[in-house]
């Protein structure tokens, strides 16, 4: 009895020794995958937003209340149409009273002249009443401007892109009210780090993404870049044109990727299979081989493989979080194509 139970135990720690090597004695799970052959580019990462080309920004200059704007939201203006009205009731007033002044100089002015033809005036009280008319016509004409400014309108012939604002709402100097434009011809304007602009130029194709359109490919040339860069954020803005048939609309987010350099019939391995200047290489007897790879364009998804590998190698991709080590055990399976 007391061998069999012997005999009992040692079978356990038998099997539970076989599932330990099974689990882990052979190393972790792997996946890998095979270099390809295709077009190695080279991107510089930007973002930016879509605006029409043509368009501005309608603010207020002063502080007041709106009393009355333009409900025309996508609806085509004219230069110089009225879009907001402001609260100029006590300007209004003002205006009244000098105009009523000037009336009564002009009076006065004539009351004079008509005494001076009967010798009953002198010639100085005509230049005082005179100086007087002159100087409350002065007064009226900067009266008048100041009104103009609570009469807010639209700068150029376009379609109303937006409204920020509501009747009875205080608008602040500077506030932007309205903004107007024309629709087509659309462009991203975007922010490159000041560290890769020297690779960007004019005429260099883009490939834009956002999520409103995440399965469409979208195009771009890039039109402009700023001759000085914003010294705080450290970036260059740069303008891509955008087709006609863009399905992209004014105000929506993206991502540019402008392509600086491309390379027909590369040897190209993903992206998350490089770690610094090498990989991780699967043999035939599951044993890891870190090699050293000499990579040529590096790109988002892909790395160009100048020297190192062959199209036949397996290579571990991605290489897991916990690291592998050269000639570490592991359990490979091909990775299937994304």
């Amino acid at each position: 009895m007391k061998f069999r139970r012997i005999g009992f135990v040692l079978i356990l720690l038998g099997a539970l020794a076989a599932g330990w090597w099974l689990l882990y004695g052979r190393g972790p799970k792997v996946t890998t995958v095979t270099p390809s052959r295709g077009t190695a580019v080279e991107i510089v990462y930007a973002t930016g937003a879509v605006e029409p080309v043509r368009w501005a920004k309608v603010a207020s200059l002063i502080r007041g209340r709106i009393v009355d704007l333009c409900y025309c939201e996508g609806k085509p203006v004219k230069k110089d149409e009225v879009l907001v009205r402001l609260d100029d009731g006590e300007l209004q007033a003002q205006l009244g009273e000098l105009k009523a002044r000037e009336d009564f100089l002009k009076r006065e002015m004539a009351r004079v002249t008509e005494l001076i033809g009967r010798g009953a005036s002198t010639v100085q009280a005509f230049e005082r009443a005179s100086s007087e008319l002159r100087r409350v016509q002065a007064l009226i004409s900067v009266q008048k401007e100041k009104l103009s400014n609570y009469l807010i309108v639209a700068p150029m012939d376009g379609i109303v892109l937006r409204r920020d604002g509501e009747v009875g709402e205080i608008a602040e100097a500077g506030q932007i009210l309205f903004r107007v434009g024309v629709p087509k011809p659309l462009e991203v304007v975007a922010e490159v780090n000041e560290e890769d602009i020297p690779r960007v130029v004019v005429g260099q194709q883009v490939l834009l993404r956002t999520d409103a359109f995440p399965n469409q490919r979208l195009e771009g040339e890039v039109r402009e870049i700023t001759p000085m860069g914003d010294p705080l954020a450290k970036t260059y803005r740069i303008r891509i044109d955008l087709p006609d048939d863009t399905p992209l609309k004014p105000g929506m987010s993206v991502e540019a990727n402008v392509i600086t350099r491309e390379k027909p019939n590369a040897l190209l391995v993903p992206a998350d299979a490089v770690q610094g200047n090498a990989v991780f290489v699967v043999d035939g007897d599951r044993v890891v081989d870190k090699r050293d790879i000499k990579a040529g364009i590096r790109g988002a998804r892909s790395v160009e493989i100048l020297d190192g590998l062959t199209a036949a190698d397996h290579i571990v991709a991605p290489i897991p979080p916990a690291g592998l080590s050269d000639g570490q055990r592991v359990r490979a399976s091909e990775r299937r194509p994304s």
